[in-house]
């Protein structure tokens, strides 16, 4: 595996949009906000051209997404690359992506929910770790929540175990200023089989919907991943958007039967944000009907995913989890 270098006071955070971009004045205040976060902490932002635009769900056409992706790889002062925000097609620009030039400039690479294709792409195809953390507007909250301190933390190699947090904000509420933080209203409860439960092992995952994207192209070296590092065994960590239990047992089973679980020795799952059942089947049950004959433990309502505050997790590192009375606590290692 390779661990880009950790990130240093003095370094440039580049924001680019692989997926959608950011078009309304509070969106853009957020991301003012962000930059100026980033500044009293040490760090430089540049942003590439189209972080600001948006035409059908775009920031703009996939090839000139993947130029400027590209454009903060290969600037050798950008050690930290933040997605602004999620979307639906970041897929589409992965065709125009050149993960020599990845392999070639090693930095962090992060974001949550369609960033997804991006990240596990390239810890994948390039063996290089990657985060699945908040995207850039994230960091535009006016007083930051811990999570973003820690994923900082992390980052400048100052932190290495994240325990689970109080509190989470289970639904969305509209910005008014741009400045808000994650308003949490619900007690976090990390659910497993045992009242108290370990797992290990090197760790891969991301958003459930956009992986069932990636299955079977020309970008899915994920089996040959799992192969390579067998003898760690693969800790997966997944979250969904909007799957429905249908759609999710199904999903499961897909990538189980393309060899993604053959070497698995756990799994966390996230709080899943849109939900639903034609027939009545719980997010649990739906998870065991793909995964139960697997016979590993399996963690729910972990604090990763679109449900914040969320957790920093490195694509690649090794990780140690602890749940006992719905707490939680990993210790991830780069190694």
């Amino acid at each position: 595996m390779v661990f880009p270098k950790w990130i240093e006071k003095g370094d440039k955070v580049g924001v680019t949009a692989c997926s959608a971009g950011k078009t309304s004045p509070v969106d853009w205040i957020r991301l003012n906000s962000a930059a100026e976060q980033m500044k009293k902490r040490g760090y430089i932002v540049t942003e590439t051209p189209d972080v600001r635009t948006e035409e059908k769900g775009r920031s703009a056409a996939a090839k000139v997404r993947a130029e400027e992706l590209l454009s903060l790889v290969k600037d050798d002062d950008v050690s930290w690359v933040i997605q602004a925000c999620g979307g639906d097609y970041l897929s589409e620009m992965l065709s125009y992506v050149d993960f020599e030039e990845i392999k070639k400039h090693p930095k962090w690479h992060q974001g949550y929910s369609d960033p997804t294709g991006l990240l596990f792409s390239i810890t994948t195809n390039c063996d290089m770790a990657t985060v699945y953390a908040g995207n850039f507007g994230d960091f535009g909250m006016k007083n930051w929540h811990p999570c973003l301190e820690q994923n900082v933390a992390i980052l400048e190699g100052q932190q290495s175990v994240q325990k689970s947090f109080p509190f989470y904000k289970n639904g969305f509420a509209e910005r008014i200023t741009g400045y808000e933080d994650y308003q949490e209203d619900t007690p976090v409860k990390w659910e497993c089989e045992e009242a108290q439960t370990e797992l290990s092992g090197r760790l891969l995952g991301g958003c459930l919907d956009v992986l069932l994207d990636l299955v079977g192209t020309r970008f899915d070296k994920t089996a040959e991943w799992c192969e390579r590092y067998k003898e760690d065994g693969v800790l997966w960590y997944l979250e969904s958007f909007a799957l429905s239990s249908e759609r999710l047992t199904c999903g499961l089973w897909h990538l189980k039967e393309a060899g993604w679980f053959r070497h698995a020795s756990g799994f966390i799952f996230g709080r899943p944000t849109f939900f639903s059942s034609d027939y009545e089947i719980p997010y649990k049950e739906a998870v065991e009907a793909a995964l139960g004959e697997l016979n590993l433990p399996i963690v729910y309502e972990a604090d990763i995913g679109h449900k914040a505050p969320r957790m920093t997790m490195i694509n690649g590192a090794t990780a140690q989890v602890s749940v006992e009375n719905g707490k939680g606590e990993i210790y991830m290692v780069c190694r």
